[in-house]
């Protein structure tokens, strides 16, 4: 079937383009899992926007660049910054509830390495609001057609059309055609033991667009969060930055606040200072515990202020009105990715790329908190009001490649996967590790490749897994530490 716009990701990029689309066009949105299995779903602290008359843009700049150590591109910066209040005051038209003061107006919380209170959030579970109301936006509209459960494994370009690939639920192979495609597949995150991302975060778009001949910038660039809940493995909860905003203090092992040692914003320094600062009192104390304590807050204060990260440590047998909260840094988000132009566009004619898993460069070496929805939001409405959109008769395709192979790859190749990256770039790069990473990946791309494994969901993702954990690596080789 033909489409005018194939949108690949139903995360706020992927939602808010479809809504932002022209409506006289065509759209499909395709979704690896079910619609509302994202990043944007798991976001708790909020969005990053200048509303109030005590802020100012300047200010928003100014934060966001000392964040990313400089090396954003400014412009970017400042079309995030100044269009972004217009799209976080539509999503209020679109039915997101944001928290309120008394008095009617919108309560805006601190985060960390911003210098004024501009996160406007749902409680802790801003994005679970805003991807729930998008998606029942998106239902509304009836140019808009949607796929769940429905993999991409593969897109070709065929002159000024895009014949994109996928796998149904059912493993049936099918494909689509459009003029114009959007990759808004999220960040990377499950190529580490520990993550807060979820469980679609292989870099499935990253890999498709490289194939196709796309940019692929500054790959290294990985977020690590400072606290995450440090209990169990894989995907852990995140204990949002709003919590030390509110307050909240970090702790050693001694039950000592250890920040104001490494930054004179102590536990508001941003994200990468903060776990620099944590691997080091870390080293210094010869333990890992580290802990984030809020209890002399009012407990009814931090129940009804974060009542997800009171549930989820409730959980593991934590009241973190009464307890310390386990922490450890984790990785939690990519700020390279798909290199695009302020429109989202790839520079491969009808392609373009948005949220985490396009670099856009606003975020530069290191995210300020809260920047990541407001970048998504703004970046993939340029994308759909820039679309060129072409005609095209198309040929059928043969889609329905045999499934060849004789047996299923083993799920032991992921966590192979996860353990050498974990190793080799764990907020700070280890080269020796990176090299050994290196070889040993380049091995197990090519076993793949050359394999008689059948050709299913788990296949292609750990094919991508494999090829964007050597980009990583690469990168930092490429260009030094990260």
């Amino acid at each position: 079937m033909y489409y005018d716009i194939i949108v690949v990701g139903s995360g706020i990029a992927g939602l808010y383009s479809c809504i932002n689309a022209p409506k006289d066009t065509s759209v499909l949105l395709i979704s690896k899992s079910d619609f509302l299995n994202s990043n944007t779903y798991l976001a708790q602290g909020g969005i990053a926007c200048v509303l109030s008359e005590k802020d100012s843009f300047k200010s928003h700049i100014d934060d966001t660049v000392r964040a990313g150590r400089y090396e954003n591109d400014i412009e970017a910066v400042k079309l995030m910054v100044t269009e972004g209040p217009l799209d976080v005051k539509r999503l209020s038209t679109m039915g997101v509830e944001f928290d309120k003061e008394d008095g009617g107006e919108l309560k805006m919380t601190l985060e960390g390495g911003h210098s004024a209170r501009r996160i406007v959030h749902h409680s802790d579970s801003t994005g679970r609001e805003i991807a729930e109301k998008l998606l029942e936006s998106a239902r509304k509209e009836i140019n808009i057609s949607l796929a769940e459960n429905t993999f991409v494994y593969d897109i070709k370009k065929i002159d000024d059309m895009f014949a994109v690939f996928v796998l149904g639920k059912n493993g049936k192979r099918d494909a689509y055609f459009a003029s114009n495609v959007v990759l808004a597949t999220g960040g990377i995150g499950k190529i580490y033991k520990y993550t807060t991302n979820s469980s679609i975060a292989t870099g499935d778009g990253i890999v498709l667009a490289k194939r196709l001949g796309a940019n692929i910038k500054n790959l290294s660039y990985i977020q690590f969060h400072p606290t995450a809940l440090a209990i169990g493995e894989g995907e852990r909860v995140l204990v949002s930055e709003a919590v030390r905003g509110e307050g909240a203090y970090l702790l050693n092992e001694k039950g000592e606040r250890f920040m104001h040692k490494y930054h004179d914003m102590g536990e508001l320094a941003p994200r990468d200072v903060v776990c620099r600062g944590i691997l080091e009192e870390v080293k210094i104390q010869g333990s890992e515990n580290i802990y984030l304590d809020i209890t002399y807050k009012d407990s009814d204060f931090v129940r009804n202020r974060f009542p997800y990260i009171y549930e989820k440590c409730m959980e593991a047998g934590i009241d973190i009105t009464k307890d310390r909260i386990p922490v450890f840094p984790c990785q939690h988000y990519l700020m390279g990715g798909i290199h695009v132009d302020f429109n989202s566009n790839t520079g491969i004619k009808g392609l373009y790329a948005a949220g985490e898993c396009s670099n856009t460069g606003v975020h530069g070496k290191n995210r300020l908190a809260s920047n990541s929805l407001l970048e998504a939001m703004v970046f993939s409405r340029r994308a759909a009001i820039n679309i060129d959109i072409q005609n095209h008769s198309y040929k059928m395709i043969d889609a329905d490649i045999r499934r060849e192979g004789t047996s299923l790859i083993e799920p032991s190749i992921k966590e192979e996967i996860r353990d050498i990256m974990q190793k080799a770039y764990f907020v700070v790069p280890d080269m020796g590790m990176i090299a050994k990473g290196l070889s040993r990946l380049g091995e197990m791309i090519k076993g793949i490749e050359a394999s008689s494994y059948i050709k299913d969901k788990e296949y292609y993702e750990t094919f991508n897994m494999a090829c964007v954990s050597k980009m990583v690596l690469e990168d930092i080789q490429k260009n030094g530490q990260a």
